[in-house]
């Protein structure tokens, strides 16, 4: 496999995009009145998930670039919380979002882990 040279040759970064993308649309569908409270509020969590991973792509150190994916599971997961609050407000079917967020998740965690694993 080739070596990433920029966060856009990641796929976890590539996917953790497509689901703000995705998160933006379904938001703007949101009442009104949420605009300011959990549209923002997702958008934000969401938002920071590929640029965690971006910031910590171009950190030196294997520690400085796990700890940045660190970060963006912990909005990941606020983004979880976000999309089953909306989902129970009657806002949003979060079965596809979901799905990309699971994605998402489990890519997070491998490249993670591959951070953290010294080379054989």
């Amino acid at each position: 496999m080739e070596k990433a040279r920029t966060f856009e040759d990641l796929i976890v970064w590539r996917k953790a995009h497509a689901l703000v993308l995705a998160l933006y649309r379904e938001t703007s569908r949101f009442p009104k009145s949420e605009t300011y409270g959990l549209t923002s509020q997702m958008r934000r969590a969401a938002v920071s998930v590929p640029a965690n991973i971006a910031e910590g792509f171009k950190k030196r150190g294997r520690s400085d670039k796990a700890r940045f994916m660190n970060i963006a599971q912990g909005s990941l997961e606020e983004t979880r919380y976000y999309l089953i609050l909306g989902r129970d407000l009657g806002y949003l079917d979060d079965d596809v979002l979901r799905a990309q967020l699971e994605e998402v998740s489990r890519l997070l965690e491998a490249y993670a882990r591959a951070l953290l694993t010294p080379d054989s």
